[in-house]
């Protein structure tokens, strides 16, 4: 059987062509990605804030400057295999790629993938995520579901930026104050650290806690995500686009609100934005950081 690029977490060493190379993009996403074929003469950053020639078809589907920046920070990195490199040599070594999507959502992307590359592309469905009940996540969920029971429907908005997604201490201050200004009930769960190996803490905002306490409930632990979209009185997520996210949030028909941070967030972003199945706005985020007035 030929190699698979299955686009459905990322290997963490250089995987060989034969590979299954496994992560969740949209074809939109992949579709950024330069094939073999193509010729790219984009150098400065300012250069991908345009969709890029083999795009044949209008769409407002591109990067901002902010996140470009991110990429090509990391991509400074010299101990840092960088994701396109991955995501480039993965689609050149396979015979065929498997995206968690569907011809109902991307129709043009998932063409335009199989043009590009020429290689079947196979979508095998956004895939709604199953649930899995565990003792630690019973535990975890009951307080949840208790300050949760006591609020109106479609009153709350849930917060989380996934695993990888870490905001830098700026802008978790700005989101913080934001929240807070704003007065909407919330549930925000945080991550101080990305991964075992990140020793750098992010800290909400000295009192931020206590103020907020009859509006909002913040878990610094593990949330059963899926359990807290699912209930009735989460009304929206804010959410760092991740498509894992996005897809169990339209799972339950909630209300996106879409801030980005690295990787294929943006071009998330941007096209549930042109299909209007997602709120981005960028007037207040253009450098890479925001301010607490940014709203969507």
């Amino acid at each position: 059987m030929g190699s698979v690029s299955s686009v459905l977490a990322l290997l963490s060493v250089w995987p060989p062509s034969w590979t299954l190379l496994r992560n969740i993009f949209t074809a939109a996403a992949l579709s950024r990605v330069k094939p073999a074929s193509a010729v790219d003469d984009r150098s400065k950053p300012e250069d991908f804030t345009f969709p890029p020639k083999w795009v044949t078809f209008p769409t407002s589907v591109t990067l901002r400057l902010f996140e470009v920046l991110r990429i090509f920070d990391q991509s400074l990195d010299p101990i840092v295999v960088s994701d396109i490199y991955r995501l480039q040599e993965g689609m050149k070594g396979c015979d065929m790629i498997a995206v968690r999507s569907c011809m109902e959502f991307e129709p043009e992307w998932l063409h335009l993938l199989e043009e590009i590359h020429g290689k079947p592309v196979i979508p095998v469905g956004v895939l709604a995520t199953t649930e899995y009940d565990t003792g630690e996540e019973n535990q975890t969920w009951r307080s949840m579901k208790d300050w949760l029971d006591k609020k109106k429907k479609g009153s709350i908005v849930y917060i989380a930026f996934g695993s990888e997604a870490k905001p830098s201490q700026v802008e978790l201050t700005e989101i913080a104050l934001g929240l807070e200004l704003s007065g909407l009930p919330f549930i925000w769960v945080i991550r101080k650290h990305r991964g075992s190996v990140d020793t750098e803490s992010i800290e909400l905002p000295e009192g931020f806690e206590k103020r907020t306490r009859a509006q909002g409930l913040v878990c610094t632990s593990w949330a059963p995500q899926l359990k807290i979209l699912a209930h009735d009185s989460v009304g929206g997520f804010l959410t760092h686009s991740g498509w894992s996210s996005v897809v169990e949030a339209l799972q339950h028909a909630r209300a996106l609100i879409l801030l980005t941070f690295l990787a294929d967030q943006g071009i998330n972003a941007r096209v549930l934005e042109e299909k209007k199945n997602g709120v981005f706005d960028t007037k207040k985020r253009e450098e890479r950081i925001f301010h607490k007035g940014f709203s969507c």
